[in-house]
């Protein structure tokens, strides 16, 4: 079952708890947040998913020291797990067998232009912290990707097992198909399951013995 907002990785950034304005949790200041770049990378967030939460400067402080105070190896794991997630995202928009739709492929195009400059919200060059904004970019418009993306993760899948011929077009409808009769498959043996064999509390009366 997919949680109401799905994230790159199991482990959520904890964006959702803080709170612009709450003196009581821990601030960074080490990069300084001019206020129109907030407002720059808000603005590119919700063209990518429309639904995500804003984002302002104070949250980003916040989260800022909670990567700082984080142990190296974790900090840094935090950081990895979710750029793993980039190069998905390019895979799916560079294979010939994988027609995202028009809108799909700007909103990743969108993402990442983003990824790939060096010098945007947090400078890429700033130890640690030059990455968070890029990974904060790509938990929040996560939602607008990851039923794409699963459905992608399947294919490859599917077609590094069954290895179906032809062309691009081809391998996908074929991956389509298997999947829609898998799907008539389970509905069929769920149905079988849910019959009784016997109308239900009529055994007695249906078979006697001499």
């Amino acid at each position: 079952m997919r949680l109401p907002h799905p994230t790159p990785t199991p482990d959520p950034l904890p964006f959702d708890h803080f709170y612009s304005g709450n003196g009581d949790t821990p601030r960074s200041d080490a990069v300084p947040l001019p206020p129109p770049a907030v407002a720059r990378f808000d603005t590119l967030l919700h063209e990518i998913n429309a639904d995500a939460p804003r984002v302002d400067g104070d949250r980003v402080q916040q989260l800022m020291a909670w990567l700082l105070h984080l142990d190296a190896d974790r900090a840094h794991g935090v950081i990895d797990s979710r750029m793993g997630r980039v190069q998905e995202l390019r895979a799916m928009v560079e294979d010939p067998a994988w027609d995202s739709d028009y809108a799909m492929r700007k909103r990743v195009a969108k993402l990442l232009d983003y990824i790939d400059r060096d010098d945007d919200l947090i400078a890429d060059r700033v130890p640690l912290l030059g990455r968070l904004d890029d990974v904060l970019l790509i938990e929040l418009a996560w939602p607008a990707f990851a039923d794409e993306v699963d459905d992608f993760r399947d294919f490859c899948s599917y077609r590094q097992m069954a290895h179906p011929s032809g062309g691009a077009s081809e391998q996908r409808e074929q991956w389509v198909r298997d999947r829609l009769h898998e799907l008539a498959l389970m509905q069929h043996h769920h149905a079988v399951r849910e019959q009784h064999y016997a109308p239900h509390g009529q055994t007695s009366s249906l078979f006697r013995v001499g």
